[in-house]
């Protein structure tokens, strides 16, 4: 008679995917926040609403993932910063809108589960909700043979914030004389590193742990480094009572994000060299070959979040992100629709 069949031995195994949930509770549990309720296994995560203060609150919501910069977790084989990413993708789109993030939720999928991966990848997930100041309240991992190389993944996140409905910021009383601040990113963050990948290892034949002299660090080091999270920076300078819009520097980088939130009747002028950009741009503008308008809209070049201000609000904004240690540059303004193509000049 023939050997019966299991899951298992087709390449799922449900007995470790219980252990693992069992092992990341823990995790979880670690990202506390008010209006968490039960635990991690079950077939939803629970949160009850505190909506204290607010007479109409918005729920505001994101999804992302965190592209080929996994491509470098994978050969770097370290997994415990890549889920900041996740989080700090998602996070940083539903904050600009003036949300407090509230939950987080991960899918996790792998040829085949691999626990100790699997694990570090889940810590970096909680370090980034920490960071964001949001609960990780549940998730999914799934295993799929045949679908990923060994060791490899993928990842998606999923972002719950509430904002008072007078309290959205959506850029709409943006207009002309209006200041943008621009606040540094920590580097490449998660954004076209498909063309990255191209230039290190296609172009230049790099090794993941090659040193880099200009980076002062091996390449893996600098292209890992984890996105820069912005809530609590966001929360912080909303504060201040003159912030008209917000955008996230992501895909599309300052000429396309910036963009989203201007109104039909404005322009934005940015000025060149207004900021500090990190010495990984140039080292890929240069090997890369690379033109000024390509690179601008595909990295974020330096600056990972804008600010649009009145121009009476700009010291005290300022001021504020001065006192986080958070390096901050006025880089351009709002000026009166032209007759042009395009809503960005540069001086």
């Amino acid at each position: 008679m023939a050997e019966s069949l299991t899951y298992a031995a087709s390449g799922v195994d449900i007995d470790k995917a219980n252990r693992f949930i069992s092992a990341i509770r823990k995790i979880a549990q670690q990202t506390p926040r008010s209006g968490v309720m039960g635990d991690i296994g079950g077939f939803g995560g629970l949160f009850s609403l505190n909506v204290e203060g607010m007479e109409r609150p918005v729920l505001v919501s994101s999804t992302d993932g965190v592209g080929t910069k996994l491509k470098i977790a994978f050969m770097m084989k370290k997994h415990d910063t890549i889920g900041i990413d996740l989080v700090a993708m998602c996070i940083n789109d539903i904050a600009v809108q003036g949300a407090k993030p509230l939950f987080f939720l991960d899918y996790l999928s792998m040829g085949k589960l691999e626990t100790e991966i699997a694990t570090e990848i889940i810590k970096g997930i909680a370090d980034g909700c920490n960071k964001a100041g949001c609960a990780l309240i549940g998730g999914e991992t799934a295993e799929m043979p045949g679908l990923y190389q060994q060791d490899e993944y993928d990842l998606a996140g999923f972002a719950i914030g509430i904002v008072d409905n007078s309290k959205i910021v959506d850029g709409s009383e943006i207009g002309v004389g209006d200041k943008l601040i621009g606040i540094s990113s920590s580097g490449l963050h998660s954004n076209g590193y498909s063309l990255v990948r191209k230039i290190c290892f296609e172009i230049l034949k790099l090794e993941i742990d090659s040193h880099v002299p200009e980076l002062g660090k091996t390449i893996g080091e600098e292209l890992l480094i984890p996105t820069k999270i912005y809530s609590k920076i966001i929360h912080s300078i909303l504060q201040c009572n003159s912030i008209l819009g917000l955008s996230h520097i992501t895909g599309g980088g300052l000429i396309d994000n910036i963009a989203r939130i201007i109104p039909k009747a404005c322009n934005i002028v940015l000025n060149r060299g207004s900021w500090e950009v990190p010495p990984i741009f140039d080292f890929l503008q240069q090997t890369g070959k690379i033109s000024d308008a390509e690179m601008m809209r595909t990295f974020n070049t330096g600056i990972g979040l804008v600010a649009v201000a009145s121009a009476h609000g700009v010291q005290d904004i300022l001021e504020r992100l001065g006192a986080m240690n958070e390096k901050a540059f006025v880089v351009g303004e709002i000026i009166e629709r032209k007759t042009t193509n395009s809503k960005i000049e540069w001086v």
